[in-house]
């Protein structure tokens, strides 16, 4: 797909990202000129090898990184380089790869701070995430330190569900974790999905990934190298020559 039908499927999407240009010193641009859209009820993976601008993406959606020019809308309304907090509140959620959760804190004083905007709601939206996640329900007391890497990933997803986003942006959910947990992790990622939640993942898995997108982006040195329905992309001959290769895993 090129530029101009890339930008012609675009219309009318939930999120959209137009010529990004950003980094995070001036003058010295990590994004240039990337574009993505996703639409309601989409799940969108990107991926790419290290430093290609995939994270930066994410934190310029969230308004993480300054952008320079290009235009980010949600529904729309033009979101370019909203602060995060206002972001939330337009139903954009954010989970990103380190970092994720208060250690100190418990399950339940984790998931009550996603929702400080909004604490009325919080019997609904615990409802809602336990039921996604029943074991954070039956654990709520621990100690979000206490817990795995990949319970950790659980409790941040969560936690940036309890404001009813519209569309989650998931920065390397999978990495650092073992086999099976990253597997649990692709899975709760589509359950969440499928429960009315928009995604779009920057992974390294490129081909789990792929395999779980209903679309994805290649990016390549800031910018969008390939971009298809997952499957499309996991069996395209230069995609997987250039990047599968050396990105994806079993």
């Amino acid at each position: 797909m090129d530029r101009s039908e890339h930008l012609a499927a675009a219309q009318g999407a939930l999120l959209r990202a137009d010529d990004l240009v950003a980094g995070y010193l001036p003058g010295v641009n990590i994004l240039n000129g990337a574009d993505l859209y996703c639409r309601e009820g989409e799940l969108v993976g990107v991926i790419g090898p290290n430093g290609a601008g995939k994270s930066t993406l994410l934190k310029a959606l969230f308004g993480l990184v300054k952008i320079g020019s290009g235009t980010v809308t949600l529904r729309g309304e033009d979101i370019t380089n909203l602060k995060a907090n206002k972001l939330v509140a337009k139903g954009v959620g954010f989970v990103p790869q380190t970092n994720n959760v208060f250690p100190s804190l418990t399950i339940q004083e984790n998931l009550e701070m996603g929702l400080y905007q909004k604490p009325k709601r919080f019997k609904e939206r615990f409802d809602f995430v336990t039921s996604l996640f029943p074991t954070l329900g039956d654990r709520r007391n621990q100690r979000a330190g206490s817990l795995s890497g990949g319970e950790r990933q659980m409790v941040a997803m969560s936690r940036a569900l309890m404001m009813e986003p519209s569309v989650l942006l998931l920065d390397e959910p999978s990495a650092g974790l073992s086999p099976i947990m990253q597997d649990e992790v692709f899975i709760r990622t589509k359950q969440i999905n499928r429960a009315g939640v928009s995604i779009v993942m920057v992974e390294q898995n490129a081909r789990r990934c792929l395999q779980i997108a209903d679309r994805g982006y290649v990016m390549d040195q800031g910018r969008n190298a390939y971009t298809g329905t997952g499957q499309d992309l996991a069996n395209d001959p230069k995609v997987i020559e250039l990047y599968l290769g050396t990105l994806a895993t079993a």
